[in-house]
């Protein structure tokens, strides 16, 4: 089965079976998956929160790592593709329990670098909470 098979079979479901330690971690639930698209739900966690109650940047920026890690994935290459840069825009916050969406999107696939993008929103998306972009660069196995 190709690698956007398997993450489509969890949509609507908790991606449990990622091979990534870090995204099991964070506990994402799949709500849509196409080639170079996803959109994650997650449900913020005491844990994710800084001093003042709010969804920790670095919680912020690791989800945009993370999806778009898994936006890779999507794409069925034969190289692994890893990232150069992460750059991300804070906007609004969220607190505990709040569910947000990742939702990402290539914006150029190269021969060897992809850039792309992931916006987190509140559950309705009235409200984006962060913008990221990523360069990713392929190595061949």
């Amino acid at each position: 089965m190709d690698r956007l098979a398997q993450l489509q079979q969890f949509i609507g479901k908790e991606f449990d079976q990622s091979p990534s330690p870090f995204m099991k971690w964070l506990n994402p639930i799949v709500l849509s998956v196409e080639a170079g698209h996803l959109e994650f739900q997650y449900t913020v966690r005491p844990e994710w929160l800084n001093p003042i109650g709010n969804l920790h940047g670095g919680v912020t920026a690791a989800i945009v790592d993370d999806i778009i890690g898994a936006t890779m994935f999507s794409l069925n290459e034969n190289s692994f593709i890893t990232t150069i840069n992460n750059v991300i825009d804070y906007f609004s916050t969220a607190k505990e329990n709040d569910n947000i969406v990742a939702e990402t999107k290539i914006i150029k696939r190269g021969r060897q670098f992809v850039n792309a993008q992931c916006e987190i929103w509140n559950a309705d998306k009235t409200r984006l909470i962060a913008r990221g972009t990523s360069n990713l660069f392929k190595i061949n196995n």
